[in-house]
């Protein structure tokens, strides 16, 4: 229960207005629950004649003797005018509009109640998703995207289901209990006290019953993860899985997640339906017990209830059943819900890799040079830059060449800070990246990838991305000048068409030369082209190196290329091998210096 406050003292604060009013409704419900209950008093009595004919009024106190003298002062005149028959009527009255009370206040703390409950659920899906921008790029590779797709979905969904659903238990059973149990106290402490020693042994073993279901839970949300992490790849991967024959490798695959799944769930529901009849057979005993106790008292004459006040004493305790049972099944749907919020947690309460210094620098432009000075960098345990230092002046262009697995593009994902040096310095006019605000340093790079990475959106969307009040025309202009006007005009809705997931309506050199089109509107004045033609054919490389000579113009370029003929132009070609530059130079000098460019070089031209 303690997590379940934890959870509550976490996201309850906005919405105080809201569980100020639920607790209010609740109260005055379960203050008119007492008051109907207790008008039954007069009604027993007159039915089973044992009411007592009171003709005096005592001054009102607020004591149960003063409140039931007065009120059988105002039975006896109704009843003396008007009969026993329609004294029943007339109190029943009462009773009637106490209960309209009591379940118009209900409505009403319910009411509040799913206002707070929708608005702590909007909440976590905002917080999650804000989160996971926030979160640095090692952490995603470290998890599964289907794992991470199930905790912003499924697991949400069960907090919503089962911490957020008990909410309104929480707020409202407590105090139904408290005030039915405070009226108890005033009708017999000495019964009152003998179910204080009987309840807690049944909560007890509700409690131990319920513990149980988080640990099934989440494995339960674990396995979920994992067959959306199947399905994830197999939606990724259909064209290999058809080439391959691999469908029924696949189909084994998800059919044994699923298998596991099933196994989970049945042993978590086994146990949850538990709830419902545990808390029913536990609560047909305390009652018998309770009866027992009590009626051996009453037969005994030691009691201070009567016949008709102990059947109103146990139907008030009978109103306690009820919300202690809901208490119960909320506890069990609450572990459910504790392990999706554990799991949540793990996004929510990652560690930002990328923090930016809370006396961070502005910038604006680059006005001078990016230096790398001595850099290195490992992925955990492995080293992918050792001791790399590069200085580059603004508007020229570097072109970095090499094996793949060399650190081609771990260099550049340094700039934008994607991932942070583990040893020296990355500078940007002699001012040290991680001294820079991280929004203005990435303000100053366009990326074109070598997968153009696009959404399932309208063209203009995918041009104008990350680029505020961006107009129609400039949309056109930057189309143009990326050679892609042409081939948008010609589809069915032009700058509107959605483009499909990933871009699929169009072919690859479309999609890279939208990507060009978005870098050129952004207008950066660094560039970083990662493999940007080598999946195209000859045409389309044409195409995207026009564009791309278009967009470099007057830019500080750095080139990652395996196509060696794409940098011959290159002011500086940097040759990478085992995470350091062995060659640096024009293509001419490195050429000349017949080293490892040279016999690159010759193995394209072969």
């Amino acid at each position: 229960m303690k997590d379940f406050f934890k959870i509550l003292k976490r996201f309850i604060p906005p919405y105080k207005k809201q569980l100020l009013l639920n607790f209010l409704f609740n109260l005055l419900s379960a203050l008119f629950t007492v008051f109907s209950m207790t008008m039954m008093f007069p009604i027993l009595d007159i039915l089973f004649d044992t009411a007592k004919d009171i003709h005096t009024l005592v001054p009102w106190e607020m004591t149960k003797d003063a409140v039931f003298h007065n009120l059988y002062y105002y039975i006896t005149l109704f009843k003396d005018a008007h009969g026993a028959g329609l004294t029943l009527l007339f109190v029943g009255f009462f009773v009637i509009l106490a209960t309209c009370m009591k379940v118009g206040f209900y409505y009403l703390g319910a009411f509040e109640a799913i206002y707070i409950r929708n608005g702590v659920v909007k909440d976590i899906r905002e917080q999650i998703f804000s989160k996971m921008l926030k979160l640095a790029l090692p952490f995603f590779s470290e998890e599964r995207k289907g794992d991470i797709i199930s905790r912003i979905t499924g697991d949400v969904t069960e907090v919503e289901n089962s911490v957020m659903s008990s909410l309104d238990m929480f707020l409202k059973n407590p105090i139904i209990i408290l005030v039915l149990l405070i009226s108890m106290l005033v009708m017999s402490t000495r019964m009152t006290l003998f179910i204080f020693l009987v309840l807690p042994v049944a909560g007890f073993i509700i409690g131990k019953v319920g513990k149980s279901l988080k640990k099934v839970s989440r494995e339960g949300q674990d396995k979920m993860g994992m067959i959306l992490t199947v399905v994830e790849e197999t939606l990724g991967g259909l064209r290999i899985i058809k080439a391959f024959n691999a469908e029924k490798k696949m189909n084994a695959r998800f059919n044994s997640e699923l298998h596991d799944y099933r196994l989970i769930m049945n042993r978590l529901m086994r146990r949850r339906e538990m709830a419902s009849p545990l808390s029913e057979l536990l609560g047909t005993i305390v009652i018998i017990i309770v009866v027992w106790y009590g009626g051996t008292l009453i037969l005994d004459k030691n009691s201070e209830l009567s016949g008709s006040a102990f059947i109103i004493y146990l139907g008030i305790f009978y109103q306690i059943i009820n919300p202690a049972k809901a208490f119960s099944t909320a506890l069990y749907s609450i572990q459910k819900g504790l392990a999706s919020m554990d799991r949540i947690d793990k996004i929510l309460l990652a560690d930002v890799t990328i923090p930016q210094s809370p006396d961070a620098q502005s910038v604006s432009t680059l006005k001078n040079t990016i230096e790398y000075r001595n850099v290195s960098f490992a992925y955990e345990e492995k080293t992918v830059l050792n001791n790399v230092s590069l200085q580059i002046p603004k508007g020229k262009t570097i072109a970095l060449v090499g094996q793949s697995g060399s650190g081609k593009t771990t260099f550049v994902d340094l700039l934008p800070r994607f991932y942070d040096v583990i040893g020296g310095q990355i500078l940007i006019d002699g001012v040290d990246l991680r001294d820079l605000k991280l929004h203005d340093l990435r303000d100053l790079m366009g990326n074109v990838n070598q997968e153009a990475i696009l959404f399932n959106d309208s063209i203009f969307n995918n041009i104008a991305f990350g680029v505020e009040n961006a107009t129609m025309s400039d949309v056109i202009a930057a189309a143009k000048v990326a050679n892609a006007h042409d081939f948008i005009i010609e589809t069915e809705h032009g700058y509107d068409t959605v483009i499909g997931d990933r871009g699929s309506k169009l072919s690859g050199g479309q999609r890279q030369r939208l990507s060009i089109a978005r870098a050129i509107l952004k207008n950066p004045p660094i560039l970083i082209l990662d493999e940007a033609t080598s999946a195209l054919d000859t045409e389309s490389e044409r195409l995207v190196q026009d564009a791309l000579e278009n967009l470099m113009k007057n830019r500080t370029s750095i080139v990652i290329a395996h196509r060696l003929s794409t940098v011959r132009n290159a002011d500086l070609i940097c040759v990478f091998h085992e995470g350091e530059i062995v060659e640096r130079g024009t293509h001419d000098e490195l050429i000349e210096l017949d080293g490892k460019y040279k016999r690159l070089h010759s193995l394209q031209m072969f």
